[in-house]
């Protein structure tokens, strides 16, 4: 690890590069500013990761909204695993303390932010519980929300105090047997209920919390909250005066490996009656069309609505999100439904979370990707087709309502991991920028980044193409630097004006290339024509859009030296570069760099999620030619360039045994190349060390093809 170490120290020592890979991987990350019910302070976790300690530092950090000022909270993050503000409250808080009395539980406490010491616990709950959603009723009492894996009895699971299986055997019998880096047990996540009743002080009510997906019927699919893997506690919500619950489920009729389809299912929460789907099948949804997946239930201020998002498609993830509102009521323990309507129709975005209600419960709040920025956007639910974003530049993480209907924002950019803001009436307070406090980013800013526009391929486009493109920050007038063309995953995503502490664009700017990071077709944030038009044409509109990029630079910016350019690409991204490997434009670039990326297409039925394959790739692999249409296999003739394989093992969406075939042919094609698995990682590297190892090899490699530095023989060898 020295090695690694001492290549990050000199690089920073010399001035040469602005942000090298330690210094991205050791910056503060700091989470949401959260802000207390009075709208007066905000929260926010920080962790910073030392490479001298080899560990981390976890904090909460408080932010006055008034000066901006952040200060730590005097909250011990080893003891509050997670908050959430107490309704009724200025500054009080209840969380949960992930070292409860019982073996592998958790406790329930409530306090005051502004009095760290004199917190109560109010609950002993028996298994590691997360999640925590809290509502304060009209008697007092608080109804709350959890989550956390349970057997198929329904009760809680709890892995320090489960009986050990005496055989490690995995045995299935249905499709679907492993999701993204975990292989399926018979327990699966649920929603448990409670309730702390306010006698004088808080308790746990009653005989304990009640499991909220249990008896929900199922013929394929069991119901499942938080939806696995990316499910969160966005996946289910209470209602402000505690009546109501909502939490999304994958349609139990439909195989998870062949649909996306998932409902909100809605219950009373006083009711012991099973929570119904009210956008299943037979709803007027349903019959409507809307029959693919859903999320981010959100309940209006005085819980007579309810807010979510859907697709049409059902085996389609990257289908048109569209933001939908429902009237709710609870009556003699049963729920009532009327008056469902659509509130983005004629929105050519992705309506996303996190969906929050106006005040007056008249609008919703919520976010969609435009033009490689995450943007703000109101929706009134009178309906309107004037859908101007309330925000800009930056990228936005999440944000918050404050009570005088101002928005507390949480926003990123290429240029900065974390900036914090108030936007009232359209005028932005910046109240924090990380770029300009922490030693590790000095020197960002957004003068490094800028954009292009480019023609598009497919004749039927009515538009043109989009690039961000990245100087390094000492860049230099008249100066040339070699080409660093990033491709992105997906296929439907975006290379887009946001950070990020995998593949960030600055820190690859700053190895002393420019960064061109194009969005051809099937990219995300500029209409759903451009997204679907990817189906069935993974290597023809995509690539030839790459090509119009590669010929834009060589041809209209000419300080950027394309004659010593390199690509790169993870996922989708790196499919892209094998079959960049396996065309013209491969020969055009002095080596390639390709991260979990599928290489033979007629192996990819090796993967999880059946149904992203069967549609980009227009049906089953006996039933549609793509599969050998786009296959980079095919061309292994051609392959020439060197090229730096990385394949994970916990990757599952795409195995390993992929990415060490299209090293093994590269090796005996001679065919100069290398190889990079993590054992422990799965289709991302988010371990810092291993990290640290992915940039430092693959910088030196790009390094050494474009520039002409040494190569160095750390790899295992012979």
């Amino acid at each position: 690890m020295a090695r690694y170490l001492g290549i990050a120290t000199a690089l920073a020592a010399t001035g040469a590069f602005a942000l090298t890979p330690e210094q991205l991987l050791s910056t503060p990350r700091r989470g949401v500013a959260d802000p207390s019910p009075d709208g007066t302070i905000a929260l926010s976790s920080i962790s910073q990761y030392s490479f001298e300690k080899q560990s981390s530092k976890r904090g909460i950090n408080l932010i006055d909204l008034n000066t901006g000022k952040i200060s730590d909270s005097g909250w011990n993050s080893s003891e509050v695993s997670e908050y959430q503000w107490l309704p009724g409250t200025s500054t009080g808080i209840i969380y949960i303390n992930g070292t409860g009395e019982n073996p592998g539980g958790v406790s329930l406490w409530i306090g005051d932010v502004k009095k760290p010491n004199g917190s109560t616990k109010v609950a002993e709950l028996d298994a590691p519980y997360s999640g925590l959603k809290v509502a304060n009723t009209s008697s007092g009492d608080l109804h709350f929300l959890v989550n956390t894996l349970a057997y198929p009895n329904g009760t809680a699971f709890n892995p320090e105090t489960a009986e050990t299986p005496r055989s490690s055997a995995r045995f299935y019998s249905d499709i679907y047997p492993r999701h993204w880096d975990t292989w399926l047990t018979k327990q699966r996540y649920n929603v448990f209920a409670g309730v702390l009743s306010s006698n004088g002080s808080y308790s746990l009510a009653g005989k304990g919390l009640r499991n909220l997906n249990h008896g929900v019927n199922y013929t394929a699919t069991q119901s499942e909250t938080p939806v696995q893997p990316f499910g969160d506690s966005s996946d289910y919500a209470i209602s402000p005066d505690g009546s109501l619950y909502a939490f999304l489920s994958k349609a139990p009729q439909l195989n998870k490996a062949n649909y996306t389809a998932s409902y909100i299912y809605l219950g009373a929460f006083a009711s012991s009656e099973v929570a119904v789907a009210f956008n299943g099948p037979d709803s007027e949804a349903y019959k409507a069309g809307h029959q693919g997946a859903s999320g981010q239930p959100s309940f209006s201020p005085d819980s007579t609505k309810l807010a979510y998002i859907q697709q049409d498609e059902d085996f389609y993830e990257s289908d048109l999100w569209q933001l939908y509102a429902i009237d709710v009521a609870a009556q003699s323990g049963k729920v009532s439904v009327s008056n469902w309507k659509a509130l983005s129709a004629g929105f050519d975005r992705w309506v996303q979370g996190p969906l929050i209600w106006a005040h007056d419960g008249e609008s919703v709040y919520g976010t969609a990707e435009d033009y490689a920025r995450v943007k703000i956007f109101n929706f009134p639910v009178s309906g309107g087709s004037d859908f101007k974003p309330l925000t800009s530049n930056t990228t936005v993480s999440s944000y918050s309502l404050l009570p005088d209907s101002s928005i507390l924002v949480t926003a990123s950019a290429i240029w900065t991991p974390t900036e914090y803001y108030t936007l009232s009436n359209g005028t932005k307070k910046s109240l924090f920028n990380a770029a300009e406090v922490d030693k590790n980013l000095v020197g960002l800013s957004s003068s490094t980044v800028s954009e292009i526009f480019y023609n598009g391929s497919d004749p039927n486009l009515k538009q043109q193409l989009h690039a961000m493109v990245v100087k390094p920050t000492n860049w230099v007038a008249n100066k040339t630097y070699p080409l660093a063309f990033i491709i992105h995953g997906g296929p439907q995503g975006s290379n887009a004006n946001g950070w990020s502490n995998r593949w960030n664009p600055q820190t690859w700017a700053d190895q002393g290339y420019i960064v061109v990071a194009p969005n051809p077709t099937g990219s995300t944030g500029f209409g759903q024509y451009l997204i679907d038009a990817i189906q069935g044409n993974w290597g023809s509109y995509p690539y030839e859009d790459l090509v119009n990029a590669w010929k834009y630079v060589r041809d209209n910016m000419d300080w950027i030296d394309t004659d010593n350019g390199i690509a790169a690409g993870a996922s989708y991204g790196g499919y892209m570069t094998n079959w960049i490997q396996s065309n013209d434009l491969g020969n055009e670039f002095k080596c390639l760099v390709t991260h979990d990326g599928i290489s033979n297409t007629q192996g990819a039925w090796a993967t999880e999620e059946l149904w992203f394959i069967r549609h980009d790739y227009n049906g089953s692999i006996w039933e549609s030619d793509a599969y050998d249409k786009w296959n980079p296999m095919n061309h292994i003739a051609n392959w020439s360039t060197p090229q730096f394989v990385v394949h994970n093992t916990l990757d599952y969406r795409l195995p390993e045994s992929d990415g060490l075939a299209l090293f093994n042919i590269l090796q005996a094609r001679g065919v100069p190349s290398r190889f990079l698995n993590f054992p422990d990682e799965n289709h991302w590297v988010l371990n810092q060390e291993n990290s640290l190892v992915w940039h430092t090899e693959i910088f030196n490699w790009i390094n050494h093809y474009s520039k002409g530095t040494p190569l160095d023989d750390v790899p295992i060898g012979n």
